[in-house]
């Protein structure tokens, strides 16, 4: 129990301490700012709910590690992050494909989490919970490129392209969608056969 707890602190103080240090000398500020909402907002209600509806450990490892990669396209921008663009030039690719990881990223590694949600919450079988968690980051991911659009446009309009990080492809919403189903598939079918190999090894 306490070494959960000093997981869950070193956690949330990784974060907080990564968020800090992104936050100095941003490449664009407003974008900053904007896509530093939704995540703070995030982390506000699973640190007020952690008594409520505890995840586990694996779950806030999985949840924090996405976060992070986040930030890091939130202080680069998602077009200018080093890492993308190295991919870029290696493998000779027309776009930084940072954006593209991290929505994969968000099925793969958020698609945990929300069977424990459908499990827990709402008493789901095994086969509804794994329905549920591979249609819920679709769906999420739709809704986000819906506020991702509504932001750009109300809030800041002149940020366009940065904030979006569509790097002038028309499909890149439907692209980032796909990613994310994905990455929740991927990670169904490696729960699901490690659930066959510890039934195997019984």
């Amino acid at each position: 129990m306490v070494q959960g707890k000093l997981l869950l602190k070193a956690l949330l103080a990784w974060y907080v301490l990564f968020w800090i240090g992104m936050s100095f000398a941003p490449v664009d500020g407003q974008n900053w700012i904007l896509s530093s909402i939704l995540p703070c907002l995030l982390v506000a209600f699973l640190v007020a709910t952690h008594r409520a509806f505890p995840f586990s450990h694996r779950s806030y490892a999985l949840i924090t590690l996405f976060l992070t990669l986040h930030m890091i396209g939130a202080h680069y921008t998602y077009a200018q992050v080093p890492f993308g663009q190295w991919l870029e030039s290696a493998f000779e690719m027309s776009r930084n494909p940072f954006d593209r990881i991290v929505h994969f990223c968000f099925g793969l590694l958020l698609t945990y989490p929300l069977l424990e949600v459908f499990v827990r919450l709402a008493n789901a079988g095994a086969a509804l919970a794994s329905y549920l968690s591979f249609m819920t980051p679709l769906g999420l991911s739709s809704l986000w490129e819906v506020l991702e659009s509504w932001v750009a446009r109300l809030v800041s309009p002149q940020l366009g392209d940065a904030y979006l990080g569509s790097q002038g492809d028309i499909w890149d919403a439907q692209k980032d969608m796909a990613a994310a189903v994905l990455g929740s598939l991927l990670c169904l079918l490696v729960l699901a056969a490690a659930r066959s190999l510890r039934r195997q090894t019984v």
